[in-house]
């Protein structure tokens, strides 16, 4: 199995990295440290190009943050500011679709290969009662979207592709040091071995869905 990890110096990315290792997968990293700036359309392209003869089993995106600008996720709604909404949207949303449009080719044709991107459940529309945290939260529906829609496409040229937003839980790292104190947390090898387990399930009928780390799906 050949398997690209996204944002492999993070703290779910690394340990996706390893326990595929472990397995005895053959997995390629990326992240900033190599290059990699999913808010810069010519980076994405320039880096998908030079990886344009690999095909992978597994593309993992472990890439997004929180924080965008230094600035704190707003509590409320007369909080908003554009330019830090926008570096949301660049980074959560916009920079995943570049990921599908340059990196999707790069999944093994004609047999069963994942996309598999991390969102959040706070993304979810459905699922909101809370409030809060506005541009987070678009951004990540916004991700969502764009997973659904790109695996609409993706499965009509490849029928085994299965391209999918997972939840990865509330994760002791960095991104959530500060927000996690109220919520039952898990390590990062912890959401790795089930979210990789979630992805083994998977077929082609889950194109296009929204998972969480305990196998559950998420409402939209």
């Amino acid at each position: 199995m050949k398997a690209l990890v996204i944002g492999d110096s993070g703290g779910i990315g690394a340990a996706v990295a390893h326990d595929l290792r472990r397995r005895g997968a053959e997995v390629t990293g990326l992240s900033r440290r190599d290059g990699l700036d999913l808010t810069d359309q010519a980076s994405v392209a320039l880096t998908a190009d030079a990886m344009s003869d690999q095909r992978f089993d597994l593309i993992f995106n472990a890439t997004g943050a929180l924080v965008a600008d230094g600035q704190q996720p707003e509590k409320t709604i007369r909080s908003i500011d554009a330019e830090v909404m926008a570096a949301q949207f660049a980074l959560n949303a916009t920079g995943v679709a570049l990921l599908l449009r340059y990196f999707s080719p790069l999944l093994r044709e004609d047999t069963r290969a994942v996309f598999a991107s991390l969102s959040a459940r706070v993304g979810s529309i459905g699922d909101n009662r809370l409030g809060g945290w506005i541009s987070y939260r678009a951004a990540k529906a916004a991700q969502n979207q764009i997973i659904r829609t790109a695996s609409i496409e993706i499965a009509q040229k490849q029928k085994q592709h299965i391209v999918v937003a997972l939840h990865p839980g509330t994760v002791k790292t960095t991104l959530t040091r500060d927000y996690a104190a109220r919520h039952p947390t898990i390590s990062p090898r912890q959401s790795a071995e089930a979210l990789l387990a979630v992805i083994d399930r998977l077929t082609p009928e889950d194109n296009g869905s929204f998972w969480d780390w305990k196998g559950e799906r998420v409402e939209w």
